[in-house]
C-alpha cells in the first residue's frame, strides 16, 4: 500500500478502547524500553531517551501515513494506555495481513491483549476484508500463545530461525485465523 490510512478508534470489550498514537504517549514508551522482552523484538527504545521515545511514536504515524499498517494504543478502562497492536499490511496484495502486540508488565494478566487482538481481528475481517491474518510467537511465550488461541487463530507450525531476537535467531509458532474461522 502506499496511500495514507486513518487509524480509527475501536471500542473493545471490557471497557478497553484502540486509539491512534500521541505524543502524550511516551511515558508507555517508556515503560515498555524498561521491559526484558519488548525492545529486543520490536523497534522500542532501549535505552530510552525521551527523543528516542518521540522517534518511536512519529514511526508509528509514519506507518499509517505510508499505509503499511494500523498502529494502536491499548487504553484499559481507565483511560491508561498499557500497549500496543498492530495490523501490519506488507501481505495485503497476497490477502493477508499480520498481527503483532505489546503489553508493558504491570498491565499484563488483566485480559488487555485478548481483548485488543479479538477487536483488530473483528475490524480487520469484517471491515477491511482481509482473508487471511497471521501472528507469529515464541514457542515459549506462552501468554501469546494462549492469547492468539483465544482470539480464534490455529497455530499451523513451527518456523525454525525465523527471526532476529536481539542478537539471536528464534523459533516462531506460525498462527493464522481465515475469515471462514469465526
Amino acid at each position: 500500500m502506499d496511500h495514507p490510512l486513518d487509524v480509527p478508534v475501536l471500542a473493545a470489550d471490557g471497557g478497553f478502547t484502540l486509539r491512534p498514537w500521541r505524543l502524550s504517549d511516551v511515558p508507555l514508551v517508556r515503560e515498555a524500553s524498561e521491559d526484558d522482552y519488548i525492545p529486543l523484538i520490536t523497534t522500542v527504545p532501549s535505552p530510552w531517551s525521551a527523543p528516542a521515545a518521540r522517534a518511536f511514536v512519529e514511526r508509528q504515524w509514519e506507518r499509517a501515513a505510508s499505509g503499511a499498517g494500523y498502529p494502536f494504543v491499548i487504553v484499559d478502562p481507565d483511560g491508561r494506555p498499557v500497549g500496543t497492536v498492530g495490523l501490519w499490511l506488507r501481505d495485503l496484495a497476497q490477502g493477508r495481513a499480520a498481527l503483532g502486540y505489546w503489553i508493558v508488565g504491570l498491565a499484563r494478566g488483566r485480559g488487555a491483549a485478548g481483548t485488543a487482538v479479538r477487536a483488530v481481528v473483528t475490524w480487520a475481517l469484517r471491515d477491511l476484508r482481509i482473508p487471511r491474518l497471521e501472528l507469529y510467537v515464541e514457542p515459549w511465550n506462552t501468554a501469546s500463545v494462549h492469547t492468539a488461541e483465544r482470539a480464534g487463530f490455529r497455530r499451523e507450525g513451527l518456523l525454525r530461525g525465523w527471526q532476529a531476537v536481539g542478537s539471536e535467531r528464534r523459533d516462531m509458532f506460525m498462527y493464522a485465523l481465515l475469515d471462514g474461522d469465526v
